[in-house]
């Protein structure tokens, strides 16, 4: 197997690995970006808490696979993209985001690029869950690595036009009119109405939320709980998959994640578990302490990123509910993303008139 330098010094690998055959393209790639690996060391763990992406953690040991291994040098992950997840997302400006993060220490190195899909550095550590959260020994590092994450400048190249505008456009024209499927159309026709009507919503809230004086910054987007890394024995926090990341709201950040806590599944969301003001406001000025390099932030400041934030979550419920409706279309992963739209749709429709009452 032949491998070929990208002029930006990437690995990349000519091969497909399909999803109904994971580990034969696996070995193929690691014979490439690890060919000092002994296959019959190699043992794999395929992670389950992606719903577009496959990701199969490969580690070179003569034992089983060890979830507390030290160091990520002799683990690689490898990401293989969902089917038709390309529509979505921009791959290289993804690539490019993560390098350089990589280079400021904010993201994993990438070890190589192969058709669909990369493989990148290991962090060692366990995601979050709903109560890690929570956990006061754990939520500063989130703050504060998320501000360092807004503090990154892309270059004069990369115009700071806030990514959620162009994001809901993108899922609204992607969606079909009407589902190929029957019971789907059904299924969103008594949901949801009609396409008509969410796009309509869709101006409707961009008419409120542009009038918000939240700065632009690089966002991760996605901040999920399992795309936060805790490594306890360093202390550490390391966020991954950036497949979103861009220049966005400061607000629309932090809203998405505090709207993460709620649960990390469709059968346990639950928004008595949203985060309270007393956290939140604890919470950003942790962070702002850290963005503004300042030991105590000006109580109004955060008060106001307070605000913001609650406005900007409705904006993250509808960018979300417009990408589950693209992937009830697209996606063949089993997975109720009908379920998941009505989920966070429903909410964005019962915040909504509090919200835009405050804007108006």
């Amino acid at each position: 197997m032949s491998s070929v330098c990208l002029p930006a010094g990437d690995i990349f690998v000519p091969i497909q690995i399909e999803e109904n055959d994971l580990y034969t393209g696996i070995f193929k790639l690691l014979e490439v970006i690890r060919p000092e690996w002994c296959k019959e060391n190699v043992k794999f763990k395929l992670y389950t808490d992606g719903i577009t992406n496959k990701l199969v953690a490969c580690q070179h040991t003569e034992s089983q696979f060890n979830d507390s291994v030290k160091n990520g040098e002799n683990v690689v992950l490898v990401r293989i993209y969902g089917n038709k997840t390309d529509l979505i997302i921009d791959r290289t400006a993804e690539l490019r985001n993560i390098k350089k993060l990589n280079v400021l220490g904010l993201a994993p190195k990438i070890y190589g690029i192969f058709e669909n899909g990369l493989a990148y550095q290991y962090y060692p550590g366990v995601t979050l869950n709903v109560d890690t959260v929570l956990d006061a020994k754990v939520w500063p590092l989130v703050a504060q690595q998320m501000a360092k994450m807004h503090k990154v400048e892309l270059g004069p190249e990369i115009k700071k036009n806030p990514m959620v505008w162009d994001k809901i456009d993108q899922f609204l024209s992607l969606l079909p009119e009407p589902f190929t499927d029957e019971n789907k159309q059904k299924r969103f026709v008594d949901s949801f109405g009609s396409l008509t009507r969410l796009r309509i919503e869709s101006e409707r809230l961009k008419s409120y939320l542009t009038k918000t004086e939240s700065p632009i910054v690089f966002a991760h987007n996605d901040l999920l709980l399992g795309n936060v890394i805790h490594n306890q024995d360093e202390g550490t926090i390391s966020f991954i998959d950036y497949e979103y990341a861009t220049y966005n709201y400061q607000a629309f950040d932090i809203a998405n994640h505090f709207n993460e806590f709620v649960g990390l599944s469709i059968n346990d969301i639950d928004y008595d578990k949203y985060p309270s003001k007393d956290f939140q406001i604890s919470w950003i000025t942790v962070y702002l302490a850290e963005l503004l390099n300042v030991e105590t932030p000006d109580p109004k400041a955060v008060e106001k990123i307070y605000t913001e934030v609650q406005h900007m979550a409705l904006a993250s419920h509808y960018m979300w509910g417009m990408w589950s409706l693209v992937q009830f279309e697209l996606s063949d992963i089993d997975f109720d993303f009908g379920r998941y739209a009505e989920i966070r749709l429903n909410r964005y429709f019962e915040l909504k008139d509090n919200i835009f009452k405050q804007l108006s």
